[in-house]
């Protein structure tokens, strides 16, 4: 344990059994007004393993503006079918697919194009479709009526002007299980987690946050304010207004801030509904026009039911959309946000009962030295179903403490990078724990730059951070 007041740490190793999952696509009819398209242009995009896939599809409208739109294709092989969609309502009956459009992409301009996608299993091949429809008409890649002699409009969202994780993804939303971009390109967010502000605010400041964007070349920071622990409870005015100066600092340097209600003890979510109601309408309201903000409701629930954690999250969540309808938010799981599987369960409990909001993600914690193989394949099996964050990890023991583990850890990274889960370590501190970046005394002096003053976990964590992102942006 820590010589200074400290938190508990934390997960139990439990293995969960891992049982088969089955989702179907929503049923829903063509929109009856819809007016017919005389031209269009579909792109089509496949990324395959076997027995499943993700498809990309690009539509773009060559004729007179549309109000709303139906697509429709038919799978070529009696196997493929969808499994969940998203950015439209799908429906599939036998092998013919249709998606209608969404309240916030139903408008398509003549030249206007959206992506759509959806996530869906197949058996025997899975051969692209080669015929879709736009309200009716064929997409041949033409125009049935002669072309306007007005220029197409400009495309909604510019190419990026800066370099920063911000200004090149700009607002992030969720697509199926993945965390996008402002193009509706999956992307990875890579950083740090702060440690409890209570007791490491002087980590924090503009030296260290200019070294963590530019030299770590982080994406993002987690800022980790606890509730009880001498935290938030104490003196709520005070922690919300650290909190939004972190946001800030993170901002000005075009780094993702990861708002963390910092629940550990007691576990209930529960137990602190009144207060994360009063913090995120603060918290929301008065960040609700940046785009680098994403909320993280309750840390690491334990000792509850996945019911309970939905109740919770279905109260809060309309708290933050009051202010932020756009934002994406993360919601814990159960045992300790380990998806279940350290209460002997696993993510189907979420997938058979989600909760009931838009543009959420779902809490994944790790300790690689504790957590290995079995909650590995869980989150691979997981992550085909649900969209997932890991808001917390570390590269030691599940106490926070110890040796790296660096062959668990590579696997666990690995992994995340292959799946595009986004990340942030515990933790950008120097405290006395084998999981600290810093090595003692480095806050204290003000001089975070280079790496002398890492610890093995701090070395190990800045080289997998700052390799090169891939953030797509076409």
């Amino acid at each position: 344990m820590f010589s200074i007041p400290r938190p508990s740490r934390r997960h139990l190793l439990v293995g969960g059994a891992v049982g088969a999952l089955a989702l179907a696509a929503t049923a829903v009819l063509p929109s009856p007004d819809a007016m017919a398209a005389t031209g269009c242009a579909v792109t089509y995009t496949t990324n395959s393993w076997p027995g499943g896939f993700t498809a990309t599809v690009a539509v773009k409208n060559l004729g007179d503006p549309v109000s709303n739109w139906t697509l429709g294709f038919t799978f070529p092989d009696g196997g493929q079918r969808v499994v969940q969609g998203w950015s439209a309502t799908w429906q599939q009956s036998g092998s013919s697919v249709t998606a209608r459009s969404v309240d916030y992409n139903g408008a398509l301009g003549t030249g206007a194009s959206t992506t759509v996608g959806f996530n869906g299993s197949w058996t025997g091949s899975n051969p692209s479709p080669t015929s879709f429809t736009l309200n009716g008409t064929v997409c041949t890649g033409g125009t049935s009526t002669p072309p306007p002699s007005t220029p197409p409009p400009p495309p909604t969202t510019p190419p990026p002007t800066g370099t920063t994780p911000v200004a090149i993804n700009g607002q992030l939303q969720v697509c199926g299980v993945n965390l996008c971009n402002q193009y509706g390109r999956p992307i990875q967010l890579r950083g740090m987690s702060t440690h409890g502000l209570q007791w490491f605010a002087n980590c924090y400041t503009d030296t260290s946050l200019n070294v963590l964007a530019n030299e770590w070349q982080s994406d993002l920071l987690r800022i980790s304010m606890y509730v009880q622990e001498q935290g938030y409870e104490t003196n709520p005015a005070a922690f919300t207004a650290q909190v939004n100066t972190l946001v800030d600092k993170a901002e000005a340097r075009g780094m993702y801030a990861l708002i963390d209600f910092h629940t550990l003890t007691p576990g209930d979510p529960m137990y602190n509904l009144d207060r994360a109601k009063t913090f995120f309408a603060n918290v929301s309201a008065r960040n609700a026009a940046k785009k680098n903000v994403i909320y993280e409701i309750t840390n690491e629930p334990n000792g509850v039911s996945w019911s309970t954690i939905r109740n919770y999250a279905e109260q809060v969540i309309p708290v933050i959309r009051a202010n932020d309808p756009d934002a994406v938010i993360i919601v814990g799981t159960r045992g300790w946000s380990s998806l279940g599987v350290s209460d002997g369960s696993n993510s189907d409990e979420i997938v058979n009962n989600p909760v009931r909001a838009q543009n959420i993600m779902y809490t994944f914690h790790f300790y690689a030295a504790s957590h290995q193989d079995n909650y590995r394949n869980e989150v691979q099996r997981a992550a085909s179903r649900l969209p997932l964050f890991v808001t917390e990890f570390g590269t030691v023991t599940y106490t926070g403490d110890g040796a790296v583990d660096t062959a668990s850890s590579n696997a666990w990274l690995d992994l995340l990078d292959r799946l595009k889960i986004s990340y942030a370590n515990w933790t950008f501190s120097d405290a006395p724990e084998g999981s600290a970046a810093l090595r003692p005394g480095t806050c204290a002096s003000g001089s975070f730059s280079g790496t002398s003053v890492l610890t093995q976990s701090g070395a190990y964590m800045r080289d997998r951070i700052r390799t090169p992102d891939n953030f797509p942006t076409s």
